[in-house]
Parts: C-alpha cells; structure tokens; sequence
C-alpha cells in the first residue's frame, strides 16, 4: 500500500494532501521562468533538461512503481513541494499527472532531470492545485514493474489431491478425512441439530463436480442433521470464516442408495451459524 503522495503527485481525482513540513524553501533554479534554449522538447509541450546522467539504458514502463526525490516550483520561483526533507516517495506512474508520466519514462535510473511542465500536462487550473507552468527536479532512484495480481482459484475446480487425501489430511475415527484451508475466527462450533450457511463445491474422486454453491454464487443454509453423516460431522468441527476440504467414504456419504456413488470431496466454508 502506497503511503501519502505528496501534492506534487497528485492526480486530478486525489483528495489527499501533503505538503512539506521544512519551513526552508529549496532555492528555484535560475531557469525556472520557462525552458532555456538547450533543453529538449517532446511533442505534447513537455520540456527537459538532464543535470546529472544515471546508468544503463533502461527506462521505466509507464506502469511501473517508481522511487523518486523531487522539489517542485511555480514559474515565480516559488516551491510548493518537495521530498527533500524525508524518504524518497514510491509511485505508480501511470497515477499521477501526465508531465510526470511522459517525463520520467524519458529517465534511467540515477538520472536527475529538470523538467518544465505546461499547465496542459500538469493541473490544468484545477482549483487547490498550483496554477500554470511547473517546474520538477526530478531524481529518479529506481523503477520495478508492479506486483503481479493473484488470479482467483476456481472453487469449482477439482484439486490436485481430489484422488484420496493427502499425508498432512487428519483422520477422525469414523474414517472422515479433512484438511483447513483457511482458518475461520472465534471458538464456537455448530452442534449436530444446528442451522449452518455454507458455500461449498463437491465432486467425485475423478474430479467430476457434481454440486456447488459458489457456481451460483449462492449460499445455501440447512440443519446438520438433514444432510449426509459426513456433512454432520465435519462441519461441526469447524468455527464461521473457516474452509475445509473433506475427504468423505462412501460409508458417511450415500452409502450407495442416493445420486451419487463412491467416496466423495467437498471444499466446504462455513459463513455463518445460524
């Protein structure tokens, strides 16, 4: 999670606001009022100027987090921000106003640049934010694509160990196998006449679903005692928030005479006891 971004960085729907605790303004550069005659120009207006040369050749992707100091400036000269006085600032740089994200994938790592930013690529008069032309010293530390997103498992999908349980299954003593796979909160277990609220997906040992309330997306709420022996004994194990996968023998399951035959799986989580 990203701390505060300072004012400087702040996009256009940013409500948050941070601004620099030293009372000591940094001093604006002597080319602060507009671009000299040796700096670079891209298309969109966006000017630059290298003061100090980093190393390689790579440059960040515009979503790349990037670890930055910074001091800004209005063309008058005056600061209204900087990360001089504390830590260097982290950032996605697809967040934050287009001068940055344009400028600083012109940047390799160590560079320090000067960048003259026109009020179109900066707050664009946005009320509370500095108005006009801004001015960044830009130094750019390092830069590292995001974090990948986790892609959400399929709760419908058979796992791997579907076959028979694994080693680090428990055992209870009338065959029942079962493993957590994700803890639950509090202490309280259902007794076996409870009314519970699960979600749950259940296939055979070829991996078949042959039942589940997550392809729904609805949860089902029931008695313990009016469901398979193996449901009324592994749920009263568990405690709400809790997600177990039960190994079940045919014995506690339909012992031959319902829909289904043979030993059975279920991932179950428990959402509530009624």
């Amino acid at each position: 999670m990203l701390k505060t971004i300072p004012i400087a960085l702040l996009t256009m729907a940013t409500l948050t606001l941070a601004q620099t605790s030293d009372p000591k303004a940094i001093p604006a550069p002597d080319d602060v009022a507009a671009p000299p005659a040796d700096a670079e120009k891209t298309g969109s207006g966006l000017a630059s100027k290298v003061l100090t040369s980093g190393k390689g050749s790579s440059h960040p992707a515009k979503t790349d987090l990037v670890t930055v100091h910074y001091t800004g400036w209005t063309t008058d000269g005056k600061m209204f921000d900087t990360s001089a006085t504390g830590k260097p600032v982290t950032f996605p740089l697809n967040k934050v106003i287009a001068g940055w994200t344009e400028g600083v994938q012109l940047m390799v790592a160590g560079e320090k640049r000067r960048f003259w930013i026109p009020e179109e690529l900066a707050y664009k008069g946005k009320e509370g934010r500095p108005a006009g032309m801004l001015v960044f010293d830009v130094e750019l530390i390092s830069f590292a694509p995001p974090a990948p997103k986790e892609t959400p498992s399929d709760p419908t999908k058979a796992p791997d160990d579907v076959q028979h349980p694994p080693a680090d299954a428990k055992r209870t003593g009338s065959g029942l196998s079962y493993k957590i796979l994700k803890p639950g909160v509090g202490a309280r277990h259902p007794m076996s006449n409870s009314s519970v609220t699960v979600h749950y997906s259940g296939w055979t040992t070829d991996g078949k679903l042959f039942d589940s309330s997550y392809a729904t997306h609805q949860p089902v709420t029931f008695r313990l005692n009016r469901v398979i022996p193996g449901w009324t004994e592994g749920v009263q194990l568990m405690v709400e928030g809790e997600k177990r996968r039960f190994w079940i023998p045919e014995s506690l399951a339909y012992a031959g005479n319902g829909p289904i035959s043979g030993d059975l799986v279920f991932d179950v989580e428990l959402i509530k006891i009624n």
